[in-house]
């Protein structure tokens, strides 16, 4: 295993005072429990908009927590569901007195964990909601999971309800656009290699060098399908085709679109991935009006990609065109 790491069980520790050294105008880091939060945190009055998970998967979450975006992120170890006390105290900690919106993928310790904090919250007199992302069409079910995956769309939620809040709307109506946006958007992966868990010391699963495997998680679960190594045109039309269908979308629909890196592929190959995505999206009749291309979702170092496209409309898309200012993500600033 070869690492930019010191021992492996001081790598959320580590990682997290890097980000606070180098994001301290945009975030403050709580240790103990360990949790990111607006530098500005709480803003009075504004719903305020949580998220969590594994590390591993950076810069989703704590990457995404600032202005127009979450007001906190709460890491697990690496591939593991943060706890309850982290989501407790984040939430406490961000509440502005307009009620707390948490955005969990579907795993089924996070679920468990979120749900356990919310219910802990409330008891404490705070108002929580809380949105379960589920976009992937891949499998049904998976190792982590009951039901589909939470995976890219989370990013895309965190973006357009994060500036829902910043406008000032109420926390049901941000919880409701979550919704939304959850169920108008579809995601698919794949990977070219596997990735090494820091405490693992050895790859999560052996893919031979002249394969791939479609449908991939973002923890290195089983998808579809392994396969002899496809070209990139192939490749894109493997995971765009399911997604298309699945909504389905129609011609006509306006879409965002969004390449994401799993950690290993080259911003080069993601750019090739996305020609071939439009063109198939145009073929259909849709129009791509926004993207996302970059790193954004990742597996550690797994090299892959993963596609995401999202029915827009006139709110969705001011929403995501709104200011953001957070370390992974900012533009209108």
């Amino acid at each position: 295993m070869k690492k930019l790491i010191n021992k492996p069980e001081d790598v959320v520790i580590e990682e997290l005072k890097g980000i606070e050294y180098a994001h301290s105008d945009l975030v403050k880091v709580h240790y103990d429990p360990n949790f990111i939060m607006r530098a500005d945190a709480p803003v009075k009055g504004k719903v305020a908009v949580i998220s969590g998970g594994g590390s591993g998967h950076e810069p989703m979450h704590g990457g995404f927590v600032g202005m127009g975006m979450l007001d906190a992120a709460c890491p697990g170890a690496v591939f593991t569901s943060p706890t309850p006390d982290q989501m407790l105290e984040a939430t406490k900690a961000v509440n502005g007195g307009a009620g707390v919106l948490h955005i969990v993928k579907n795993y089924t310790g996070d679920i468990m964990n979120f749900e356990m904090a919310a219910d802990l919250a409330r008891a404490e007199g705070i108002e929580v909601e809380a949105v379960v992302t589920n976009d992937d069409v891949a499998v049904q079910d998976s190792l982590y999971t009951a039901g589909r995956r939470g995976v890219g769309v989370t990013v895309l939620t965190e973006k357009i309800c994060g500036a829902a809040a910043e406008a000032g709307r109420s926390l049901k109506d941000v919880a409701d656009l979550c919704r939304k946006v959850n169920g108008a958007g579809r995601t698919m992966g794949m990977a070219l290699t596997s990735c090494t868990v820091p405490h693992a010391g050895k790859p999560t699963f052996d893919l031979p060098e002249d394969e791939m495997e479609i449908g991939i998680g973002i923890h290195g679960e089983p998808g579809r399908t392994r396969m002899k190594l496809k070209t990139a045109d192939e490749i894109t039309e493997m995971l765009m085709e399911p997604i298309i269908g699945d909504l389905p979308y129609k011609a006509g629909d306006n879409v965002l679109l969004f390449v994401n890196s799993m950690g290993g592929t080259p911003l080069v190959e993601l750019y090739i991935i996305y020609r071939k995505a439009v063109e198939i999206a145009t073929k259909h009749g849709l129009k791509v009006v926004r993207n996302l291309i970059g790193p954004y979702i990742t597996s550690l170092e797994m090299a892959g990609c993963s596609i995401t496209m999202l029915k827009m409309d006139d709110d969705l898309t001011k929403l995501w065109d709104a200011p953001v200012k957070t370390p992974g993500l900012r533009w209108g600033v």
